[in-house]
């Protein structure tokens, strides 16, 4: 090694330190520094109700743009949340308002170079959808209309430069060029397959001035480069100035040093090559490398609107006027007008704009958009209709009952939108490495460069920069970035044509390793509907004094079970009862006094724990209860004097769904207050593995922590109110939804159609869509680490080949491209 070896040695290595300390270490030092106070300010306002804001970003174009931005707000004081998506454009951040606040937050993003602000009103509906709809398409147009005219441009240059790859045009004649033998398989195509038909088209080409050739090759690859790529380079001067580096970084550092050699090898040649000799450029090389890496951009743009397709199809749905009867005429007025009370006309064919509920008319209802069943449902006076679902056969009036952000739509377009932004864990470890991946890419560029001018026996300054130039272009970020997040876009969007609702990545992560289901029993496996089946009043007892007490008390139950015996009990004759005390027990019953008298409602343990006798009822009871009955006992004045047969209809789909949970390798439980014998029996109907009986809501909380801490994920199955403490603790709580109340907070997941099958479709989505996501980040991950090495040269000594730059640049665009793709295809997933 002489001593200009020594010199590139030292200079790489030094620079390679350089490049390191100013992107990673200067930069988190001062992130540190900075948030170290917000730290405690966080801890001193801990109690304080977390606020949240979603601001837009602009100029992300791949992960490590995601993980700057994401580093910069995790080290904000007071934020305890950053979610940044690049999908999107978007940054999720929750915030202690009392140490920080969003016009902070929009600072800490603009001083890492991309683009903030804060978010106004026109920021969120459907105008706001639209607007990004027309901003989404117009960056595709584009982005096209700039790669097609660069491709056009790198076709033209690679013809002008076809008389300059084997040294002057008149030896081209006599012999094959050394280009003929080159390592570079592009250069070898080219000079194999292109140039003797060029020569014999366009003879004159090779009789112009090599020079005068090689100008018109650095005018056209300004052209380019200042108009088709000068985001590139103004991207990356912005992050070189605030300490952060991207995808730009490499485009703009690999294509500009071709340039910038190139440009030296035309107007100083004797610095590279002996006198009288032409020193190669890479004019074309640079051109055609940003042609495809914005071909890439643009299908990468394009397939990117596609993941979103669900979200704005179903915004759209709303109607944009609706029909109002105000002042006894009608009057045809835009939806933001209508308020609640409003008398709506619908006519067959036409949308719902509202939810409400009928007040005149019947028909059919199509209810698809909200519940994926095809078949609709029959709708009469007093009924509720959602918003954006189709009147099929009859015109109807309604009673406009949610408007605006309350309606089913609008919280349904909310519920996904978040979903959509939110992250996967699967994807922190993407983070973590693209937080690194440009200047360590830089690095692995200026150590092929150094490696190229001292390893040959005949170092080529050429084939150093060559080599180093394909390293930069080869490497992707993106595919990074774009892993996890298309997926759990593509699989939301999937999900709510289904009529499943799910909240975000991490929940949709967490189902995929659910091994146990938990059901609740009423209004879960049955139809939630119960009916008494039979009644048996103690001999001696009055049976119409008895049915007017406990209905007048069960009345001031909202229990289905209450329900269903003021329903057996009918209207009596004559004043209603007067009911005082009234008292409800969680999980047991109910007790009041009623026309001054003590009445009880409930279960045998509520009744044995008031020391009550049941023996004039047990032996019924039995018989009722193994026949899958709930029993619900009744005393007044402290004596059984009554008891009620109540069954409640198993869901039509309930044993087939739990069949296909089990082939799917999952275990199913049953969890229910009900009678060990009641719930035995409906187990049996079903096909319900393991059945926990007689636990009130506390203990339904336990019976989920038992199962965690034997070592299973579990997700609860349930009405998504009375068992919302199950719910919560469940790694998933998965909540039955009746229309109108379409997510309950503990819930992780709404199914929004009545049956079971979401249950199944549901985790075999989420199954689906990890295997998607693990399969992105492999061939990400697997493109970076063969792909980079390829272009450094590793196959050269062995076999060689050498990557040309050209080839590095398709390769970057497809393998963003292939990401995206195969996250597609789970919009056309099987969930059976």
């Amino acid at each position: 090694m002489d001593t200009m070896d020594v010199a590139i040695v030292g200079g790489a290595t030094a620079l390679i330190v350089l490049v390191n300390w100013f992107f990673l270490f200067r930069t988190r030092a001062a992130a540190v520094a900075v948030a170290a106070p917000g730290q405690a300010g966080a801890q001193a306002a801990n109690d304080e109700t977390p606020a949240r804001v979603t601001l837009p970003v602009e100029g992300m174009t791949c992960a490590a743009c995601q993980a700057t931005v994401q580093r910069a707000l995790s080290k904000a004081p007071g934020v305890s949340q950053a979610a940044v998506n690049l999908m999107m454009h978007e940054a999720t951040v929750h915030f202690d308002p009392a140490a920080t606040s969003p016009d902070q937050l929009v600072a800490a993003i603009n001083d890492t170079g991309y683009v903030s602000r804060l978010p106004v009103a026109a920021d969120t509906g459907t105008g706001a959808d639209d607007q990004r709809e027309r901003q989404q398409r117009h960056e595709y147009v584009t982005l096209r209309t700039k790669s097609l005219v660069s491709l056009a441009f790198g076709a033209v240059a690679m013809l002008i430069s076809m008389p300059l790859m084997g040294g002057p045009a008149a030896a081209l004649g006599a012999s094959a060029s050394h280009a003929e033998h080159s390592a570079d398989p592009l250069l070898r195509w080219a000079m194999t397959s292109i140039d003797p038909p060029v020569r014999t088209a366009l003879p004159w080409l090779y009789a112009i001035n090599p020079q005068a050739l090689t100008y018109a090759l650095l005018v056209a690859t300004l052209i380019v480069m200042t108009w088709a790529g000068r985001h590139f380079y103004t991207r990356a001067w912005s992050g070189l100035r605030h300490g952060t580096a991207d995808m730009s970084t490499l485009i703009a550092v690999g294509t500009g040093a071709a340039f910038t050699y190139s440009v030296a090898a035309t107007v100083a040649p004797s610095w590279f090559v002996a006198d009288g000799a032409r020193a190669d450029v890479y004019y074309e090389a640079v051109i055609i490398i940003i042609a495809l890496v914005l071909l890439g951009n643009a299908m990468e743009a394009r397939a990117k609107t596609e993941t979103t397709r669900a979200l704005r199809l179903l915004a759209k749905l709303q109607p944009s006027t609706a029909r109002v009867r105000r002042g006894g005429e009608e009057l045809a007025i835009p939806i933001a007008e209508v308020r609640t009370g409003d008398t709506v006309l619908v006519r067959p064919g036409e949308r719902f704009p509202v939810d409400g509920t009928i007040t005149s008319g019947s028909g059919a209802v199509d209810e698809s958009m909200l519940t994926g069943e095809s078949m609709p449902v029959e709708k009469a006076v007093g009924d509720p209709v959602i918003g954006a679902t189709v009147n099929k056969t009859a015109a109807l009036e309604v009673r406009a009952t949610a408007v605006g952000a309350a309606s089913v739509l609008a919280r349904i377009v909310s519920l996904m939108k978040d979903a959509q932004g939110s992250q996967a864990p699967i994807q922190r470890l993407a983070d973590r490495i693209s937080a690194v991946f440009v200047p360590i890419v830089i690095s692995i560029a200026l150590a092929t460069f150094a490696a190229w001018m001292v390893l040959p026996e005949t170092p080529s300054f050429g084939s150093a920069i060559t080599a180093a130039v394909a390293v930069l272009i080869i490497a992707c970020p993106c595919a990074m970035g774009l892993a996890v997040p298309t997926a759990v876009m593509v699989a939301s969007g999937r999900g709510a044509a289904a009529g499943i609702l799910i909240k975000g990545g991490e929940p949709l992560e967490r189902l995929a390793a659910v091994d146990t289901v938990v059901f609740d029993k009423t209004g879960t496996l049955t139809e939630g509907t119960p009916r008494v089946t039979d009644m048996l009043v103690v001999p001696g007892q009055d049976r119409g004094v008895v049915l007017r007490l406990v209905a007048a008390l069960e009345s001031r139950s909202e229990h289905p079970l209450a329900t269903a015996v003021v329903a057996a009990a009918g209207v009596a004759a004559g004043p209603a009862p007067t009911v005082n005390d009234v008292s409800a027990i969680p999980g047991k019953g109910i007790s009041g006094q009623v026309d001054g008298r003590a009445v009880m409602a409930g279960t045998e343990a509520l009744l044995r724990e008031s020391a009550i006798d049941l023996m004039p009822l047990e032996a019924t009871a039995r018989d009722w209860a193994a026949n899958a009955n709930t029993v619900v006992f009744v005393a007044i004045a402290g004596q059984a004097v009554a008891a009620f047969a109540i069954a409640d209809t198993m869901r039509t789909n309930a044993k087939v769904v739990l069949a296909a949970l089990a082939a799917h390798g999952l275990r199913t439980v049953m969890l229910t207050g009900d009678r060990r014998a009641t719930a035995e029996a409906v187990a049996k109907q079903a096909g319900v593995s393991e059945v926990i009986a007689e636990v009130l809501p506390d203990g339904k909380v336990a019976a989920i922590k038992m199962l965690q801490a034997g070592g299973h994920v579990v997700a609860m199955v349930g009405d998504g109110l009375n068992d919302a403490p199950a719910l919560a603790q469940a790694d998933i709580g998965m909540a039955m939804a009746s229309g109108t109340d379409i997510a309950a907070e503990a819930a992780s997941v709404t199914l929004m159609r009545s049956d079971l099958d979401g249950v199944t479709q549901a985790i075999v989505l989420a199954r689906t869509t990890m295997r998607t996501m693990k399969q992105n980040l492999f061939w990400a991950f697997v493109y970076n680490v063969i792909g980079i090495p390829v272009a450094a040269g590793v196959l050269y000594p062995g076999f060689g080949i050498l990557l040309s730059p050209i080839l590095a640049s398709a390769a970057m665009a497809f393998s963003s491209v292939s990401v995206v793709s195969n996250s597609l295809r789970l919009r056309g997933v099987s969930l059976s």
